[in-house]
């Protein structure tokens, strides 16, 4: 059965070569059986994956069964023991052989580890387990917002999510089996459902329609803290997304505006790769959010502020490249807890040997001294430290350029950054460089405090990191730490937490009114001057 062969492949293939889900979807790798398949049995097995080892060790298959490999043997057994189908093999497949032969020893070695756990029965195991999991290895809830430039919550309550309990919690969703009709209705961001991690939506029609986005409950934050409830989106002339693709935000931002003042404000998007611009053409047509006007393989960096076109843009919402270390789709490949290879053993046992009689001969006879294998891998250790380090200040760099230049805008009274970084370097340290920046300071630029935020991010308990945390990371803050308002200005959103999000950082500067008057004399005194870009 090529199911088990091809979650292997996509394991054992180098850690560079993308998430689990661009391995599995793009399919580079040759796979024969259906994604979803793929993915579900490696989802699931990683789930267990340490109670599976303990198992297959104690049963000793692999010492039995020479042709499994330990990565082949957590994915077999896992369906032996966990399926509801049972091994998805034909009786004569060598693979499905290999365990149906060590059956009863396996079944006698799970209920003995399921009793030293005492649970009374396999749910209550599977529930130890998942509990037991770190917080980064937990399942997350599948996040869908509703497209309401199409549709809207009650009326898919209605129907597509008819019979659904809605009453649930995030803990209850995300340990619900995929097929279970419940869900949770967010309490933060208007409009946005979590379903069980393994519920799959993209089958139903209202998600065809582009009535149902599946976006995460951070990357819902940007949109909503730029635009606001219906009190503050009065104020709302036209908008940037300054870094669009794919498009996620940009279709809240319009769906926000739509709903809010009965009319479709002009959205300018901004997307420079030709390929995520072609990505970003088609979710805006699928989400129906007619009010972009596209701005493809174009940098934002690029735009003139004092252009007669952008006289009218009063809100930014700034989504740049970063490092994307709170995605947990990026580092999402498990890292499984393989059972013992007995044959692998005893191959380091002589070549261990080997090298031994080697060093004897090298150094006649003498010890040899192995002080430096510590030392050479510290080097390494700080030498991939220092590229990680240098490599999130260029990105800081670029993060806070990008966020300067739409401070520049002269209508421009509230410009959102975000990023989905759980780095110091590329959120805290970002602000802080901004709000000493020359032109924040002339325009009187600040951050959006957290009791004037719309009321469902007000609540939000994560904010930002503590001042010594900001002076530990080293990070370069233009001299300047946020003080503890600033700090409480922004949110932040940790991965794998009981919130159910990824990892992610959003802030809002806003104007102050002298400040916008004083720019406004400034600018009356500069309308001879062309705009030449940034200098290098």
């Amino acid at each position: 059965m090529s199911l088990y062969y091809d979650a292997a492949a996509v394991l054992t293939t180098a850690a560079q070569d993308g998430s689990l889900r661009s391995r599995i979807y793009n399919n580079t790798l040759g796979l024969k059986s259906k994604p979803a398949h793929i993915y579900a049995l490696i989802s699931e097995t990683a789930k267990y994956d340490q109670f599976l080892k303990e198992v297959i060790d104690h049963a000793s298959l692999l010492a039995q069964e020479p042709k499994l490999t330990p990565i082949l043997s957590l994915l077999l057994v896992h369906d032996h023991l966990f399926s509801k189908n049972g091994l998805a093999a034909p009786a004569a497949h060598p693979l499905r052989q290999a365990i149906e032969r060590h059956k009863a020893r396996l079944q006698a070695e799970a209920t003995k580890a399921r009793l030293r756990r005492r649970c009374a029965s396999l749910q209550e195991l599977k529930q130890l387990l998942l509990a037991g999991k770190s917080s980064a290895q937990r399942a997350q809830p599948r996040w869908v917002r509703i497209n309401t430039l199409k549709s809207g919550l009650e009326h898919e309550l209605a129907t597509t999510f008819k019979g659904y309990r809605t009453d649930a919690g995030i803990a209850e969703v995300v340990v619900s089996p995929g097929a279970e009709k419940v869900l949770a209705i967010d309490r933060n961001i208007p409009d946005l459902i979590a379903l069980p991690p393994e519920a799959d939506m993209t089958k139903t029609q209202s998600y065809k329609d582009g009535k149902l986005i599946l976006q995460d409950k951070a990357s819902c934050f940007p949109a909503y803290m730029l635009i606001g409830d219906a009190d503050t989106t009065a104020s709302v002339g036209e908008c940037i997304d300054g870094c669009a693709a794919p498009g996620n935000k940009t279709s809240h931002l319009a769906a926000l505006l739509a709903k809010e003042n009965k009319k479709k404000n002009k959205i300018y998007a901004c997307e420079r790769d030709s390929r995520r611009s072609n990505t970003l053409k088609t979710m805006m047509e699928r989400c129906g959010a007619d009010a972009v006007t596209l701005k493809l393989e174009c940098d934002f960096l690029t735009l003139d502020p004092h252009d007669d076109q952008y006289n009218k843009v009063t809100h930014l919402l700034l989504d740049p490249s970063c490092s994307g270390s709170g995605i947990l789709g990026r580092e999402d490949i498990p890292s499984l807890a393989l059972p013992d290879n007995p044959r692998a053993q005893q191959s380091d046992i002589s070549r261990a040997s080997r090298s031994s009689r080697k060093r004897k001969r090298d150094h006649g006879g003498a010890t040899p001294v192995e002080s430096t294998t510590q030392d050479s891998n510290e080097v390494e250790e700080t030498r991939e430290v220092a590229v990680d380090k240098a490599r999130l200040q260029k990105l800081s760099n670029l993060q806070t350029r990008i966020v300067e230049h739409a401070l520049c805008f002269p209508a421009a009274v509230r410009v959102t950054y975000s990023t989905c970084s759980v780095h110091v370097e590329e959120n805290e340290a970002v602000v802080a460089r901004i709000l000493a920046s020359q032109v924040a300071k002339e325009r009187g630029w600040h951050l959006l405090r957290r009791k004037d935020q719309t009321a469902g991010l007000r609540v939000w308990q994560h904010r930002g990191v503590s001042k010594s945390e900001m002076v530990a990371s080293e990070a370069q803050t233009g001299g300047r730490i946020l003080n503890e308002e600033e700090l409480e200005a922004c949110i932040r959103c940790h991965p794998g937490d009981a919130e159910g999000t990824m990892g992610f950082f959003v802030c809002c500067f806003t104007r102050s009114a002298s400040g916008r008057a004083d720019s406004d004399d400034a600018a009356a005194s500069e309308t001879t001057e062309s705009w030449e870009g940034f200098g290098d």
